[in-house]
């Protein structure tokens, strides 16, 4: 399929060919769902811990006689129902990852791109570098493009672009090896360079 190519340079626009594959795809909403859903599991540590009571220290020893006391019998300090006792359901390390296959994800991606590219939600630009690393600079690109709330992919890692969008919480620069699908659907605007498109297009395609 044909796509305009925006300029910063000039207000004249050409087309690109780009496969069908990667942005003219159905729009599988459960498989998308699915794939967020292992990547958010996927990203939690799972390190909480809790001890139970035969692991909390001490409680060794019976703490009052069975009887005679007018109290409720008690074998040990460490109860749960007792103060700096163990937890009765206590939590332990835990993965929390999910399998999912590569030709799911890759799927997943190409669908999210091709619903934002029927929405008008997508920018191609022949390409976006920045000379500084300033957020004037980046916000001026920006602002040529009409754009707030907007994720910059780049074909690689750029220092000034990241260093320029790292405080600012509407606009995210992520190079093309780093795209996942939470981060494409957090923002309204997508800006992709030439460059970016293409690699994408190489590796999912």
């Amino acid at each position: 399929m044909d796509l305009k190519l925006q300029s910063f340079n000039r207000d004249i626009l050409k087309n690109i060919s780009i496969s069908d594959t990667l942005l003219d795809c159905r729009y599988n909403e459960s498989l998308v769902h699915q794939v967020v859903t292992a990547y958010l599991a996927t990203a939690r540590s799972g390190t909480h811990a809790q001890k139970t009571r035969s692991e909390v220290r001490g409680g060794g020893r019976k703490p009052f006689s069975q009887k005679g006391s007018g109290r409720a019998r008690a074998g040990t300090i460490r109860s749960p129902l007792w103060r700096s006792g163990g937890q009765t359901f206590a939590s332990k390390n835990r993965n929390y990852s999910q399998k999912v296959n590569r030709k799911m994800y890759r799927h997943a991606i190409c669908s999210i791109l091709s619903e934002i590219r029927r929405k008008e939600r997508l920018i191609i630009v022949d390409r976006f570098v920045l000379d500084t690393s300033k957020t004037k600079d980046l916000l001026s690109k920006i602002k040529f493009l009409g754009l707030s709330n907007v994720l910059i992919i780049t074909e690689n890692f750029m220092d000034n672009i990241d260093l320029a969008s790292r405080n600012l919480y509407d606009i995210y620069a992520i190079d093309s090896a780093n795209v996942n699908p939470v981060v494409l659907l957090r923002f309204d605007k997508i800006v992709m360079s030439e460059d970016s498109i293409r690699k994408l297009e190489e590796v999912l395609v």
